[in-house]
């Protein structure tokens, strides 16, 4: 049991504890972690720092690229999370913990790290220029840094009243009212975008900065199979789950309404649309 809300989100409301929609999210998950390590350049004696390290994603996917003599450093702000990746570890002398948020890295030597990686942590900065500035710090000339940034700013542009992927429906007017709740609570996820990351790179002093950028616009996608699990998801550390939202927007006859839709689209597999933005970084320290 834990009361630390970054673990709770991923060890149970990131999929409402629906082992359907965890095995849903795992190729995503898998292609997240192979873009960052893929861009990071790996050699077998290199020490990796991986920011923000949630359960291990990243860092246990480089201990399997990396060599008897390389090693990973697993940074987060969560004791929680640290203390799960190093059950995970079980003892691998390879494996070192150090708690800090990405904005200061005080655990964290100047120079001492070849590879700097993070996936969805700065995210949830408001100080991410100060992040980029420590990464630099702690990465050694011809180091490397290697990330991935979900761009929430452009389905916030495109789509700002739409959850679930099901724009277009006769429930537009009650998914807006649960939107509202949710509007205030996401201003580091969305004060960014893919310019504002090379500009911070550059700005911190990296050079050969490479950004690949991916944007879908009602893109088909995946129908809801669960919506009763799907409530039970929150769609970041810092908001309350989709039916904890729809409690607080909507009226019972609202919610039932709601209910009634959503789960017609679910029994009936009708696919949903899909419309998100990424960018993966890679950047090298001179």
């Amino acid at each position: 049991m834990t009361t630390d809300r970054w673990a709770q989100w991923l060890l149970t409301r990131r999929d409402g504890g629906s082992a359907t929609l965890r095995a849903r999210h795992a190729p995503d998950l898998a292609w997240f972690r192979d873009g960052v390590l893929d861009r990071a350049d790996l050699k077998p004696d290199d020490v990796l720092l991986d920011v923000g390290c949630g359960t291990g994603l990243i860092g246990f996917g480089a201990l399997d690229r990396l060599g008897p003599d390389g090693r990973v450093i697993f940074s987060d702000v969560s004791q929680d999370l640290l203390e799960q990746c190093r059950r995970i570890a079980d003892g691998d002398e390879r494996c070192s913990f150090v708690q800090s948020p990405a904005e200061d890295l005080a655990g964290v030597a100047d120079a001492s790290v070849d590879v700097v990686t993070t996936r969805s942590v700065l995210i949830y900065s408001d100080r991410k220029a100060s992040a980029f500035a420590e990464f630099f710090r702690v990465l050694r000339p011809g180091g490397r840094l290697s990330l991935f940034e979900p761009i929430n700013r452009f389905q916030l542009q495109h789509r700002p009243d739409e959850l679930f992927g099901s724009g277009g429906s006769p429930v537009d007017d009650l998914v807006a009212k649960v939107c509202d709740v949710y509007r205030g609570r996401i201003q580091p996820m969305v004060d960014f975008d893919e310019r504002d990351l090379m500009t911070w790179a550059e700005t911190s002093g990296f050079e050969a900065v490479e950004l690949d950028y991916r944007a879908q616009l009602d893109v088909p996608a995946e129908p809801i199979n669960d919506w009763d699990a799907l409530k039970r998801v929150a769609p970041n550390p810092l908001v309350p789950t989709y039916g904890e939202a729809i409690a607080a927007a909507l009226t019972n006859d609202e919610r039932e309404r709601l209910d009634a839709h959503m789960a017609a689209l679910a029994a009936a597999r009708t696919p949903t649309r899909r419309t998100e933005a990424i960018a993966f970084l890679r950047a090298l320290r001179p």
